[in-house]
């Protein structure tokens, strides 16, 4: 028995064995041709920067080794503030968010209010630049003198970011509830499920995993729009880079924020884009309904 096994064994043609190498080997050809490429692109540029008239004061005033090392603590330090908005402000968004889709998705006359009053905030507050939306929020609602109104700028600030955020997230939430074809929900409402019961375990949930994609992107631009609270006063790491830069005129901390940023935005962007390709091919081979 082990030795018929041992027979019927699969055996590579040698047709097959060339064409592994060659494509072995167009492989590393490809590789080491996109690797010169890069060198030779990134040593031209290099080169253009460095011989610039300017490249020596330039270098002096945004790309100090003195200030990086004396800004980069403090701005570790409002960086938190930004870790912080982001957490808070992204649940918030993602909760009010999927309110307002399901507002908007309600059917019946009964609803046209509810709808109405959802359709009018989505479009408001996506027409309205966030920056204006800050400034209105941070300035105008201590100016109300309400009792009771906090007039803290970081949680005015967040409230500004979570009300413009939310009218996106809205939008992407509702383009997946449309995106369920209306067999699912017929074949629940036939099996005895009612609206409240359908909406809940049959559409939201292939909703959500339609969008989970787009929904990490609106995350990473709320990552980045976080920064935007310091025009409140609030002292994150922009407010940070900024006091430091205005005692020394020297713009090295706003490139230590910046990079840090950045530093933080292209994890999660790879991970969205891991995310789209899985979804990408579990939708190709049949595995999402």
């Amino acid at each position: 028995m082990v030795k018929k096994a041992a027979e019927d064994a699969y055996t590579p043609s040698a047709r097959r064995l060339e064409r592994e190498r060659f494509k072995r080997a167009r492989a590393r050809r490809a590789t080491a041709v996109a690797a010169c490429s890069t060198l030779i692109t990134a040593a031209v540029l290099f080169l253009a920067v460095v011989s610039s008239p300017g490249w020596q004061r330039t270098r002096e005033t945004f790309l100090s080794g003195h200030y990086a090392r004396e800004a980069l603590p403090k701005v570790l330090d409002g960086l938190w503030l930004n870790l912080r908005l982001l957490v808070v402000c992204g649940a918030a968004v993602l909760v009010l968010g999927l309110l307002i889709a399901v507002a908007r998705t309600l059917r019946g006359p009964v609803f046209f209010p509810l709808r109405a009053l959802a359709t009018a905030y989505t479009d408001f507050f996506r027409g309205l630049p966030l920056v204006i939306c800050l400034l209105m929020v941070v300035f105008g609602v201590p100016a109300l003198r309400l009792q009771g109104v906090t007039t803290d700028p970081v949680l005015l600030g967040g409230t500004a970011l979570v009300l413009t955020y939310s009218a996106y997230v809205a939008e992407v939430f509702r383009a997946g509830i449309e995106s369920v074809h209306p067999s699912q929900r017929a074949a629940a409402r036939s099996l005895g499920l009612s609206a409240r019961q359908t909406l809940r375990h049959v559409i939201l949930p292939q909703a959500v995993r339609r969008v989970v994609p787009p929904l990490l992107n609106d995350l990473v631009s709320l990552q980045k729009d976080t920064g935007l609270v310091s025009i409140a006063g609030a002292v994150d790491a922009v407010y940070a880079a900024q006091i430091l830069s205005s005692k020394s005129f020297n713009y090295t901390p706003y490139v230590v924020a910046g990079l840090i940023f950045v530093a933080l935005t292209i994890p999660m962007t790879r991970f969205t884009d891991w995310i789209t390709a899985r979804t990408d091919r579990r939708r190709a081979q049949g595995g999402i309904v």
